[in-house]
């Protein structure tokens, strides 16, 4: 364990083996961090916080602060933050807001520089956030979820599993999983995430099932009800099934075609 002599670290604070903390880091009570993690210089993890092992905190980055939500009464919340976790310089990752209530981030995630979770924000694993993306409050993000640089999420909106958003792009609707969204663009779809796919290793039969389930929801002239029907008819499975269990449980709303 390397702990530079300017670190603070508060009484009650549980530091894992093999730790390294940089200069002029901040660690309050009830922080947990797990084996192996390294933290750059003037980082600061503030209380109800638990890291899991293995993760880079860079400098500057704010973790466990009090959540930006005028109804937040000071009671006591909660961030976890998965193993092998990267996050960047002046990263900032809040708390919950209501009571006992916690933000949570899955494993192998990497946040870039400046990008921001607020408050409840459920994310799966394996999610890499560019620079500058912010996710308001209650946002939900599925595994394999890649965000381009400067992306806002309305708060309670649902980032559905290895969707792909285009750099730029305001969402205030739900994103199917497997789709991407366009560059710029304001709730607008612009295909599937074909690479995304390839990459986590979906045959070419399931590839087609969600090809075919995507064009009836988006290419096929059908309202969201008729075109969910539609893929019902089909008897379709697993991930094409997922599309359609996503798109039946979407409170906001689902993006529309670009």
């Amino acid at each position: 364990m390397a702990i530079h002599s300017t670190a603070v670290i508060e009484e009650g604070a549980r530091i894992g083996k093999d730790v390294e903390i940089g200069p002029f880091v901040f660690i309050d009570r009830a922080v947990e961090l797990g084996d192996g993690c390294r933290v750059g210089p003037h980082a600061v993890i503030f209380h109800d916080t638990r890291i899991g092992a293995n993760c880079r905190i860079h400098a500057g980055a704010v973790l466990g602060d009090d959540p930006q939500d005028v109804a937040y009464g000071g009671g006591q919340t909660y961030l976890q933050i998965g193993d092998n976790c990267i996050i960047r310089e002046c990263v900032t990752i809040h708390r919950g807001t209501v009571e006992g209530s916690s933000t949570i981030i899955g494993n192998g995630c990497l946040f870039m520089a400046c990008s921001h979770a607020a408050h409840n924000v459920k994310m799966g694993n394996r999610v890499i956030l560019a620079n500058g993306v912010l996710l308001a409050g209650h946002v939900e993000v599925g595994d394999g979820v890649f965000m381009s640089g400067n992306v806002g999420v309305h708060q309670f909106c649902r980032i559905g599993r290895l969707a792909m958003l285009g750099g730029n792009g305001s969402i205030s609707k739900d994103v199917p999983p497997f789709c991407m969204t366009r560059t710029g663009g304001y709730n607008q779809i612009g295909g599937l995430n074909v690479v995304g796919l390839r990459r986590a290793g979906f045959d070419p039969e399931v590839r087609k099932q969600i090809k075919g389930a995507c064009e009836l929801l988006y290419h096929s002239g059908l309202n969201v009800t008729q075109a969910v029907e539609k893929m019902k008819e089909l008897g379709l499975e697993g991930p094409a099934a997922e599309f359609i269990s996503f798109i039946e449980s979407s409170k906001r709303g689902i993006c529309s075609a670009g």
